[in-house]
């Protein structure tokens, strides 16, 4: 046979392919060639036809079939041949392929060879698709090259390690001795490498992080070397010593000394060093920065250490690395709760970052400027949020509303201006709130009952001629029916107030009716809204019986519904009308008698009872509260009373009072009887009369046996229990989440409901983020009033995200002990 083409003359033909067709010939021609030269068993050019391939299978076309010629390779004794069968080794071999347990003993050969690059291509192939098997017969020699003098080997033997120990964690204890005397080497490679090394025992093995602790000086020391030192051609990148090794050492001080004073102690002072010392003009110090004020903050650091931290990430906000100033504003998201005072200085820059173009910015320093609101900054911050709600994307809408509101609630430094901001956010970006929203305000104006006609005003001006925006419309529906005779009476005192007749408020409310932009609920508040006025006006009855009566026809069958009832009462029941349609009374919020938590606010840090906040009601068919038992797979069960939340990002506010807040509601406005423009908010008296100054708990609960409720990638929930001492009918279960993946587990949210004989409270968490490696859990109470001491049941709904992944979980739990409810 003649001898093949040369692979540099297959890359140059296969370049001047003017189409996918004509190179796909060429490849399979050639490919042909190939495979007849491997039946013919031609070891002269074996070497150049395996190297062809694996040009091939990177373009991607398949090149399995060059699997076993790869070993014949790796066998032979010229090191041009092993290095070209050790590459394809590593492309066309993987751990799910038996054919890889061929070369175990080429490997083992290679591992003890005379010739160090040799050894090197064995240590590489073992350290990128060794398998489980392969790494247990291995082990030995690479354990055996971790002690040898040469830094080639041990660089490359000590990342093989590295694979090892995550292929087979119980190899560990093997690579300690070796793994002690490597950072006594001066080879900037073999310090790198065993630095790798030395992080993946610490974060695979609690009892290895706790032996390692006491090489803290001794990575310090090496640290500050690398500082100090001056300029080394060898090194250097961009006038820094070796940043690659400084990120690693770094990293591995933060594994160190989290959770442990004396380790953070020591390395206090180093990272002080790294921070005012490293060059910020180029990349690469910005690089050592990031991972040095991560450091700082995942210890047990200092004060001012830690404001030094947050200084640098307020000059990553200056950069004009879009890059940059993302890392700083997701950072600062994450250390906001613990140092706000050090966030909120650079509150401007943030602010200006809500006009960045990168939409990954926007959001970020949304959800930052959202957590940075409290009472002494809210009117300014609502400023800038407002502007950003009318200038921002649409995708941006909804959880800059649903921020606004909440942190209207939380932080309105009066009720004026309380309604003000949630009536500019309806007229912004009234189609896209949540529909909670305009219960939400209608129970809000109805308790302010100062503002009633400055309200009603502002709303009817609201709305003329613009019928888009869908809550406020409903909103003002309400308010126009509810507090009409005040808009028509001209009381207003807050505002110039306006000359409005019954015809021309009626003929709004008409139009809302007619309009092809109201939705059925709209129209639905519409029509009860001119029901009300029948007993608010005097001069316009007649109009008002005769739209009434014209709807009685309606196709919409609520419509219908609701014209019908109202005929009703002027024609039968005329002498009931004035009293079923009188003024809404205050509706008080609901609240317990239990004990006073505290409450972690942006900055601010006060008592506060555990309040229920009212479940969302407002435009969702009360067919809803069905389909949301269904969410939990049966219609037997009780829904969770969630109490006011913690503070935590806008993004995740209100998801459990969504999810299962609204299946106690009395029905909503769009089909309340006539007497009911807002719904009744009704939870269950709970046990939470009983609950005094005397101790919670009694005895009887030390023998009531915890329980694994969860136990699935990687996320564990226990559950312990405790009997209340003022109820024995309540047992208050403590929920324990840990996490023992690498990575954490951010915007946890746990769920839970029981059948309709039980009644159950969930308390606020202890956090929503589940740290890595079982590092730490977080807690969250339950209460359980369970009066006819039947089984316990519960279904639990888990939600959070995870690799950068939303996840979402259902499980029931059926394994309660019997202490716990007898």
């Amino acid at each position: 046979m003649p001898a093949p083409i040369r692979l540099r003359e297959l890359i140059r033909t296969i370049r001047t392919a003017r189409t996918q067709a004509e190179e796909r010939e060429m490849i399979q021609k050639e490919c042909a060639a190939i495979r007849s030269s491997f039946r013919e068993e031609d070891n002269t050019y074996r070497c150049r036809n395996v190297a062809k391939l694996l040009y091939m299978h990177m373009l991607g076309y398949p090149a399995h079939f060059g699997q076993l010629e790869c070993l014949k390779l790796i066998a032979s004794q010229k090191f041009t041949d092993k290095r070209i069968g050790y590459l394809g080794a590593m492309l066309l071999l993987d751990e799910r392929q038996d054919v890889h347990l061929l070369m175990t003993n080429c490997i083992k050969n290679d591992l003890n060879h005379s010739t160090q690059f040799v050894q090197g291509l064995a240590l590489c192939t073992l350290g990128c698709m060794g398998s489980s098997e392969m790494c247990r017969d291995l082990a030995g020699e690479v354990e055996k090259l971790l002690k040898t003098s040469n830094s080639y080997l041990r660089k490359k033997a000590a990342l093989c390690a590295v694979h090892v120990i995550r292929k087979v964690p119980e190899l560990m204890e093997m690579f300690l001795p070796a793994t002690k005397n490597l950072l006594n080497e001066k080879n900037h490679g073999v310090l790198h490498t065993s630095v790798v090394l030395l992080t993946e025992m610490c974060e695979r093995s609690p009892d290895m992080l706790a032996h390692f602790r006491k090489l803290v000086p001794q990575l310090v020391r090496i640290l500050k070397n690398l500082i100090m030192s001056g300029y080394s051609p060898e090194h250097d990148v961009s006038g820094i010593s070796d940043p690659f090794l400084q990120v690693r050492i770094l990293r591995l001080l933060r594994i160190l000394g989290r959770n442990d004073d004396d380790s953070s102690e020591a390395m206090n002072d180093i990272l002080a060093q790294v921070a005012t010392n490293t060059e910020t003009s180029k990349n690469v110090g910005n690089a050592i920065l990031y991972e040095t004020v991560l450091t700082i903050m995942d210890i047990k650091s200092e004060s001012g250490l830690r404001v030094l931290a947050i200084n640098i990430l307020g000059r990553f906000l200056l950069n004009n690395d879009k890059n940059i100033r993302y890392v700083a504003l997701t950072s600062l998201l994450k250390t906001v709760q613990t140092d706000h005072n050090a966030v909120q200085r650079h509150r401007s820059t943030i602010v200006d970052c809500l006009k960045d173009l990168d939409v990954s910015i926007k959001r970020r320093a949304m959800e930052l400027s959202f957590a940075l609101v409290n009472g002494n900054n809210v009117r300014g911050m609502m400023k800038e949020l407002l502007y950003f709600l009318d200038s921002c994307e649409p995708e941006f809408k909804a959880d800059c509303a649903s921020g606004i509101f909440l942190a209207a609630e939380k932080y309105a430094p009066s009720k004026r201006w309380h309604i003000d901001t949630i009536m500019r956010v309806l007229t912004t970006a009234g189609s896209y709130v949540r529909d909670d929203a305009v219960p939400n305000l209608i129970q809000l104006i109805t308790n302010s009952v100062e503002m009633h006609a400055y309200t009603v005003q502002r709303l009817y001006k609201a709305i003329l001629g613009d019928y888009s925006q869908q809550p406020l419309v409903q909103v003002a529906a309400w308010c126009i029916g509810e507090y009409g005779d005040l808009l028509v009476s001209g009381q207003c005192e807050e505002e110039e107030p306006i000359q409005v007749t019954e015809d021309e408020v009626l003929d709004i409310l008409e139009s809302v009716l007619i309009s092809n932009m109201s939705t059925s609920v709209t129209r639905g508040y519409a029509l009860t809204a001119i029901m009300k006025l029948s007993t608010r006006f005097t001069c316009t009855v007649n109009r008002i019986k005769k739209v009434v009566s014209i709807y009685g026809s309606s196709i919409d069958v609520e419509l219908q519904q609701r014209a019908v009832e109202y005929n009703a009462l002027f024609k039968k029941y005329d002498h009931m009308r004035s009293a079923l349609l009188e003024r809404m009374p205050v509706m008080e919020k609901m609240t317990t008698n239990g004990p006073t938590e505290i409450v972690q606010t942006n900055g601010e840090t006060e008592p506060a009872p555990l309040e229920t906040k009212p479940p969302p009601s407002g435009s969702q068919p009360a067919s809803q509260a069905n389909d949301l038992l269904d969410l939990l797979g049966g219609n037997d069960i009780t829904p969770v009373i969630p109490t006011a939340p913690t503070s935590k990002p806008a993004s995740a506010g209100g998801e459990l009072l969504d999810l299962l807040g609204d299946i106690n509601l009395t029905g909503a406005p769009a089909a309340a009887p006539p007497t009911a423009s807002v719904p009744q908010i009704s939870q269950p008296p709970f046990l939470l009369d009983g609950l005094s100054s005397q101790p919670l708990f009694n005895d009887i609960t030390a023998g009531i046996p915890s329980i694994t409720a969860y136990s699935k990638n990687g996320l564990k929930i226990e559950f312990t229990f405790e009997r209340s001492n003022t109820n024995p009918s309540v047992t208050v279960i403590t929920i324990q989440a840990s996490n023992s993946t690498e990575l954490d587990m951010t915007d946890f949210v746990f769920q839970a409901a029981v059948p309709k004989t039980f009644q159950l409270q969930l308390l606020s968490p202890s956090s929503s983020i589940v740290p890595a490696f079982n590092t730490g859990t977080i807690t969250q109470v339950i209460k359980v009033l369970n009066p006819q001491k039947q089984q316990l049941r519960m279904r639990i709904k888990l939600t959070y995200n995870h690799k950068g992944s939303a996840m979402q979980d259902l499980a029931e739990v059926n394994n309660f002990p019997p202490q716990s409810w007898q």
